[in-house]
Order: C-alpha cells, then structure tokens, then sequence
C-alpha cells in the first residue's frame, strides 16, 4: 500500500483519531463517513493505493462544482478542527483479499501516528432473531479496551456490545493468530472453509480489521447497526450521529452543519436516481 499526498497538503499530526468504513450490507459505513466529511469540511489530503481494492474512479462526491477533482478507491480526509482524519472506501475488496487489505490499513494507521480507530459497518437484519428491536435502531459496539470486547464508556451511553462475541472462538481466535503473526498449524480453520452462523461475525470485513487494528496496539472502537439492502439514510444518519457521541463531537459546531443540521453530501443527490414518473400512476 502507498499512501499518495495531494499536492500542497499534509497530514495534520493533531488527527490522531482514524474514522473508516467497513463494507457490508447496505454500505451504511461508507455513507455515514460520506455526511462526516461533508458536514466537517474536511479535506482530501491524499489517497492510498492498494492492489488490495478495486479501482474505480468517479466524479467529486462532495463539491456542487465540477473542480476536475476525481473520486478514488481510497481516499484520506483530514479535519483538523475535529481532530479527525477520515478514509473512505468507495469499491470493494478482491476477493480473498480482506485479510491483507486489513493489515496494510493497520500499517499506516500505526506509522501515521492514529491513536483510536473508528470502524462503521452495517449487519445484516436477517440476523435480527437474537436482536432487541422494540426500540427501534439501535447502536451495537466492540472494543479493544477489554478483551471481552467491552467499554464502559460506550455502556455508558446505552449501547449494547456484540452479542455472541467470543474471542476464543474458532473465526475469531483464527484472525488474532494471523493479526499477531503467530503460526496457523493446517488444520486450523480457513476463512475460505464452510460458515456456520457462529462464523457470521467474525467473516465480515470489520472483524478482520477490528483483529489488525488491535494487534497494532491501537485502540479500536466498533459502530454497528442492523439494516437490509434499500434506502439506509436513516441508518447512515443514526451511526453518524454515535460517532460523534463516541468521541464527544456535536454536529451544530461543523463547518458545513448549517446551525446544527448535517449537510448532506452532494453525491446524495443521484443516489437512488431519479424519481419515478408520476404520469405513470
């Protein structure tokens, strides 16, 4: 991985805290980190390049203005106001790669100085049978700081740590033995073997970037909510808004909030294309 800083900028040694998605259903990581950048006004500093992820290339997600600015795979924002460098992904991972993905992003996460990482990702709600839904959306977590994947900071603020997470279990004990570099004898699971439903977890991109983060000896903080492919605004809204509980950020101070509300990113606009035509009904 090479990390490419844009021409003129630099990376603010005051961001030590490190916001990024990880892909899953409904992409509502990418799009939470999508309303941080723009209500923050961030920056693009730089970008990564990764034989890791696919390459694509798009027009500017944020400016109304075409700026001949182009979109990439990786992308790294600061906002030094906030303190925040935040990375988007906008393509996704080879197939078979993640593991390898995760351990470049550990390394520049480490050799840029990050202190706490920030992982955003969706689950998927059709495992909502061991999910307490009466409230309606509800923010899951796991964390670094103890190894039973507890915080009592996110207790604090009502949140519920991933049910079923055990770190002696067969997926997760497999992706600390790889994190840490110890030695996976044959007959040790393989991520490419069979899942059962205990594997659902540990086999989605945030666990194998949550295990590489944390081998780094970085704190690592994970935001999860459950939601199905569709309209996930509301769902991207929701875990924008935890990410600023979780690290003490109130949206009315943005540079782009407008009084308070986040402003949507200009990107947004096309999302779901264009509406239907009412001639029709």
């Amino acid at each position: 991985m090479e990390f490419v800083l844009e021409e003129g900028k630099r990376l603010h040694e005051e961001c030590s805290t490190l916001i990024l998605p990880a892909l899953s259903i409904g992409n509502v990581g990418q799009l939470a980190v999508d309303l941080l950048v723009s209500s923050t006004g961030a920056e693009r500093v730089g970008y990564l390049d990764d034989p890791n992820v696919l390459p694509c290339v798009g027009n500017d997600a944020y400016g109304p203005v075409p700026q001949g600015e182009l979109a990439l795979p990786l992308e790294a924002y600061d906002s030094s106001s906030n303190a925040l460098t935040l990375l988007q992904q906008r393509s996704p991972v080879v197939k078979g790669k993640m593991v390898e993905l995760a351990k470049n992003l550990a390394d520049f996460a480490a050799a840029s100085g990050k202190k706490h990482i920030v992982l955003l990702s969706g689950l998927d709600f059709g495992k909502w049978q061991k999910v307490d839904m009466s409230s309606g959306l509800q923010i899951y977590y796991l964390s670094s700081t103890n190894s039973d994947g507890t915080d009592d900071y996110c207790k604090h603020l009502g949140w519920k740590r991933l049910q079923d997470f055990n770190p002696d279990q067969k997926c997760w004990k497999y992706l600390t033995d790889l994190a840490e570099g110890t030695a996976v004898r044959e007959d040790d699971l393989s991520l490419e073997d069979e899942l059962e439903d205990e594997d659902y977890y540990p086999s989605l991109p945030f666990a194998s970037l949550f295990s590489f983060f944390k081998a780094r000896g970085l704190k690592v903080t994970c935001l999860l909510c459950y939601c199905s492919e569709g309209d996930n605004l509301p769902d991207a809204y929701h875990l924008a808004e935890a990410t600023c509980e979780l690290l003490s950020l109130s949206p009315s101070n943005f540079l782009g909030s407008g009084g308070g509300k986040w402003l949507v990113p200009f990107s947004w606009k096309t999302l779901y294309g264009p509406p239907p035509d009412l001639s029709i009904f």
